[in-house]
């Protein structure tokens, strides 16, 4: 006889090994927007940023995990960044999003899990960032952690997220890292009625436009009735919100982190953050009412960093006004792409209870696609 246990291991190493195998939104011809990508058409396009994920598919009924994102490699709380979170709908747990839109910079990496390990997120954090040399002084740190509820896939309710968790994504992380689909904070969660997961794209603006780059990664866990590249695929697959009231998820919550290398202010972050929640309404999320929806986004430009022991004066360049429209539609596109991503990267995945959330039925919906003509070939 084999043991549950084994089963559960041979589950989770297919889920994993199905992501790695699963090919992203362009490798089928689909394009998002008119924007060229970044390199590696991922938030780590954006030089310095780094993303590290731990993974926990363990047993019949733990799917979940922890993504984290570093704006940069040095001491954050010693170089911050600044930053802006905007919220959507704030049925949700984003620690320390206050204080970013107060002071207007981010202090810790970012990380992302499950709803109810957010205080054990943010205990490493703190312990995290306490250890770093140069931080013996500290006595106040803004711990910044968001969530998505991933309990209908995973035993919420053990709170499996430990700190060494938190401290593994951290340690983990790298500038090169585009992994996506049930991983990280995406290995439980389930977008449009099929598994959601990790997604990521960025977008590289031309040297007439600033040569910026924004990148995007988010955690998709939210309804509604999907959308690839404006056709209403959702519908003609059936599934969508309310389209059974048994098994719909339709709450859940998406967490979009945008990065970009463009000299930023706090205000224009809040604007950029702003409309890279329309990323949402292009892929057909409807932000229902349990769905926490939040963008934070930040810069890594060195010349509009945070130093801890501020001057009493300080004064810096940032893109103006009249300039920051280019950089909002970067922002839209990858958001949408990323989403997509999450998606077409996520296999199905069988969690607590034996229940199952299946795939996006990729090949169903190129058919559709190619019906429309968005696929040429």
């Amino acid at each position: 006889m084999i043991s549950k246990k084994l089963i559960a291991l041979f589950i989770c190493s297919f889920i994993f090994a199905s992501n790695n195998a699963q090919k992203r939104l362009r490798d089928y011809g689909i394009e998002i927007g008119v924007i060229p990508t970044g390199e590696l058409n991922a938030i780590t396009d954006v030089s310095g940023v780094k993303v590290g994920h731990t993974t926990k598919c363990l047993g019949d009924s733990i799917r979940t995990g922890v993504t984290a994102i570093l704006p940069h490699s040095e001491n954050i709380f010693q170089q911050k960044v600044p930053a802006a979170v905007f919220v959507g709908n704030g049925f949700g747990k984003l620690a320390g999003s206050t204080q970013v839109n107060e002071l207007g910079n981010i202090e810790t990496p970012i990380v992302l899990t499950n709803t109810l390990n957010v205080a054990t997120a943010m205990d490493a954090l703190i312990k995290y960032t306490l250890r770093q040399d140069g931080n013996e002084d500290v006595r106040s740190v803004n711990a910044i952690v968001g969530e998505t509820n991933d309990g209908y896939l995973n035993d919420i309710r053990g709170q499996h997220i430990t700190t060494n968790d938190i401290f593994s994504a951290i340690e983990n992380s790298s500038e090169t890292n585009v992994q996506e689909g049930s991983i990280g904070a995406g290995t439980g969660t389930v977008s449009f009625g099929y598994k959601g997961g990790i997604g990521t794209a960025s977008r590289k603006l031309p040297e007439s436009l600033g040569g910026y780059t924004v990148g995007v990664i988010v955690q998709s866990n939210f309804g509604g009735v999907l959308q690839v590249a404006g056709i209403n695929v959702g519908k003609e697959l059936g599934n969508f919100a309310f389209s059974n009231q048994l098994l719909n998820n339709v709450d859940g919550s998406c967490m979009i982190v945008v990065a970009t290398d463009a000299p930023l202010d706090h205000r224009n972050l809040n604007r950029l953050a702003k409309r890279a929640f329309l990323g949402i309404a292009k892929t057909g999320g409807i932000v229902s009412n349990g769905s926490g929806d939040y963008v934070i986004a930040f810069s890594t430009a060195e010349e509009v960093r945070i130093p801890y022991n501020t001057p009493q004066l300080m004064t810096w360049q940032t893109v103006s006004n009249d300039h920051m429209s280019p950089i909002f539609m970067a922002a839209i596109e990858a958001t949408e792409e990323a989403i997509l991503n999450a998606l077409f990267k996520s296999k199905t995945t069988v969690g607590k209870n034996g229940r199952t959330i299946e795939a996006l039925p990729v090949s169903k919906v190129l058919k559709i696609l190619k019906k429309h003509q968005v696929i040429k070939n």
